[in-house]
């Protein structure tokens, strides 16, 4: 009742002042506020990006401490953390020589004394304190010579004000070096904060969630909400305060996402894909190379149901490593033709482009459909040809790489187009294709880098995602091994037996920015190695690294896919597009320097044939606690998604491939993972909102339409399709 009341109350406040999100004051200049200036404000800006009033605001503390309590020194253990006392220092006395010297202060209530002490500044100290006035004493407590002391504890003179200790949790905010050095400590940021908040009254930050939301989650008003995560009266205020803060942060987030998919839905135009015909049929019952999984045969039908409304389809395909996203792609660009359009499918490397098309085109040889390749090598009059079969329209299906982006690249009726690896490619890039024909094409963008749902609800929530969760039948998942430097002659021995067995294997070392060269030098260092283990004319070995020009690094990894090498030792560049069937052994050196992801990326490189496959991780003697974990998860399970929750708890939602760029991760408060609760009852309540009121146009959604229009700059992320 009490809640409902005071709910009742700062929302009617705010209607009757009607007046903007953030009011005028919260954008002024931080160099304005009390206790600031230009030379601070400066500072403030470059540190911490504080810079206006509102950027203050929403500069919020990551922990508290609780200064409502006063201890009694007789009741001290000495293994408290933070004491606070109040009492009056009884005597100063100076004590030791030249560097040693110190102040060290009696400090008594009625139950005890214990010792202040000041190692620096106690030449201030000594000046500003004084004997038997009362003060309030805060410090950490220590054991010196087995006796309690606090050392350089803050000193309050006590005021009625504060006698009981204060009236709210202290909060500390993050700061720097360079801050620190100008005067602004935590507790200094929290006395700006505290300056601001007593020039803000309730109604000054208006409400964006409507009342509804808000009755139903017990939430705090805004209000309210922003004046309790600075000056809590209780860890309890605190915790309302944070929860309802978080539930604001994904749940905006979740509105502009879900409005761009129904509005997508709604209002975007796509070709009808009425007919499921000849070709998709003659293939499907003549010509598949194997039966469809439950998984592939799921995901056929949302992608038909996606073409046959006259909406552009705009889908995202999970799926891992040789779990069949390409015959499910096949299929698609098969129902395109059936219903008179063309097809493209776009990947990021030259040699990942060829192997689509040989295998597209090896699948479809017996029937009567054209499909080429156009990639940056192509030139002269093969090159013309191709374009004037994708204008022409005699060219049913196009595989090609960024060359498909280019203007002079045009079709006669594009009607299906897909990204494999989308996130090898940027949003303009993309948006590229899509201008290929007047109408925007169907659009299918596949990823074998499994995205955590949540992550996928938060960043790619505007697409309808399809999940391939089933492996083909036949493969015989990957065995994974952990193996330390001095069990490196039985890991080449085994490579050995297996290049007996007329197999092949990849040898992958990190290539991490920071350290190119050192990793450059440990590259060919490892190629030394591998060619002491491997002498040539018995075995043959193939260097793969982005330092080499295009053609010849093409040369040899294609010279390893056609099998005249034995072995490749090669950096990550060889983490997407090489299919080599025959290779069954990857091992992955310091893989402690990778990320779960990648690891599993680079795995996915072998167990590609029938025979049984194995990788092998190379590790120092030493590993961090991080490293065993991510290790232990790659030897326990070949589930890409599973992996990739794990990577996320360990790495962060930032860390994933793709997601620092977009900027939809740069939450205040809310993390994704331990507040996936909140996520879900955000989710929940934006759809809910969206389908009854798509344009907010009723009058409790009026406060969230008009947040969202002050904060329309911030959505450009959520447009990654």
């Amino acid at each position: 009742m009490i809640f409902t009341i005071c709910l009742f109350y700062f929302c009617s406040s705010l209607k009757r002042n009607n007046i903007s999100t953030f009011t005028a004051i919260l954008s002024n200049p931080i160099e304005y506020l009390k206790g600031v200036g230009p030379q601070k404000g400066e500072l403030l800006r470059k540190e911490i990006k504080v810079h206006t009033f509102g950027d203050l605001l929403n500069y919020f503390p990551f922990r508290y401490v609780d200064r409502t309590r006063i201890d009694k020194i007789a009741s001290l253990s000495g293994y408290e953390d933070f004491v606070q006392i109040r009492g009056k220092i009884i005597r100063m006395t100076v004590m030791g020589e030249n560097r040693s010297k110190r102040l060290v202060a009696t400090f008594k209530d009625e139950t005890g004394t214990i010792d202040l002490v000041w190692f620096q500044g106690w030449q201030w100290m000594e000046k500003s304190l004084r004997e038997n006035v009362a003060y309030l004493v805060f410090g950490r407590i220590s054991i010196f010579n087995g006796v309690a002391q606090l050392a350089h504890p803050e000193m309050d003179l006590l005021t009625e004000e504060i006698a009981t200790g204060k009236q709210f949790l202290e909060p500390v905010y993050y700061t720097t070096e360079k801050l620190k050095a100008r005067g602004l400590t935590a507790k200094a940021i929290g006395k700006l904060t505290k300056n601001l908040l007593e020039q803000l009254a309730p109604q000054e930050i208006r409400e964006n969630i409507p009342v509804e939301v808000l009755q139903q989650y017990r939430l705090m008003p805004r209000s309210m909400a922003y004046f309790r995560i600075h000056l809590p009266g209780s860890e309890e205020d605190a915790r309302q305060a944070q929860r309802r803060l978080k539930f604001e942060e994904l749940f905006i987030a979740q509105i502009r996402i879900c409005r761009l998919k129904l509005k997508r839905h709604k209002l975007s135009h796509g070709y009808v894909f009425g007919a499921v015909g000849q070709s998709f049929n003659e293939f499907y019952n003549h010509h598949l190379p194997f039966s469809l999984t439950g998984a592939q045969k799921r995901v056929l039908k949302e992608i038909r149901t996606d073409t046959i409304h006259g909406r552009q389809m705009n889908r995202l395909l999970q799926g891992d490593v040789g779990s069949g996203k390409t015959m499910v792609a096949l299929l698609s660009m098969l129902l395109a033709k059936d219903n008179g359009f063309q097809a493209c499918l776009m990947a990021p490397t030259e040699i990942l482009s060829q192997q689509h098309f040989k295998g597209i085109a090896g699948l479809l040889e017996k029937m009567e459909v054209k499909v080429a390749l156009l990639t940056g090598s192509i030139k002269g009059k093969a090159r013309r040809q191709i374009l004037e079969g994708a204008l022409d329209g005699s060219i049913d299906i196009l595989v090609g790489t960024h060359a498909l982006l280019e203007k002079e690249v045009q079709f006669k009726n594009l009607g299906m187009a897909i990204v494999d690896e989308q996130h090898r490619f940027g949003v303009a890039q993309r948006a590229r294709l899509w201008e290929k024909n007047a109408i925007p094409p169907h659009i299918l963008v596949m990823t074998a880098t499994p995205i955590p749902r949540t992550l996928a609800m938060t960043i790619y929530g505007d697409l309808d995602v399809s999940v391939i969760d089933e492996m083909p039948p036949g493969r015989k998942p990957i065995t994974t091994v952990h193996r330390n430097e001095y069990q490196r002659p039985q890991v080449m021995d085994f490579i050995k037996e297996e290049v007996k067995k007329g197999r092949q294997a990849y040898i992958v070392y990190p290539l991490i920015e920071d350290s190119e060269k050192l990793d450059y030098e440990n590259l060919m260092k490892g190629y030394e190695e591998v060619k002491a283990f491997f002498p040539e004319p018995q075995y043959y070995i193939s260097m793969v690294h982005g330092r080499q020009p295009a053609d010849q690094r093409q040369t040899n990894m294609q010279r390893f896919v056609a099998g005249d090498t034995h072995i490749m030792v090669a950096t990550t560049v060889i983490e997407v597009g090489v299919n080599v069937p025959n290779a069954s052994v990857m091992v992955i050196e310091s893989t402690e320097r990778f990320g779960l992801s990648q690891l599993h990326q680079l795995r996915g490189r072998v167990g590609r044939g029938a025979e049984q496959s194995f990788c092998i991780l190379m590790t120092g003697n030493k590993l961090s606690q991080d490293s065993k974990e991510r290790i232990n998860v790659m030897v326990q399970t070949n589930d890409g998604f599973l992996i990739s929750e794990k990577d996320m708890e360990l790495r962060g939602p930032g860390d994933i491939e793709g997601t620092r760029q977009s900027g939809i991760l740069d939450f205040k408060l809310a993390d994704i993972i331990a507040d996936k609760p909140i996520l879900d009852a955000a989710r929940a309540s934006a759809e809910k909102i969206l389908s009854e009121d798509t344009d907010l146009l009723l009058p409790e959604n009026q406060a969230l339409k008009e947040f969202l229009a002050a904060q329309r700059s911030k959505s450009a992320w959520s447009k990654i399709s």
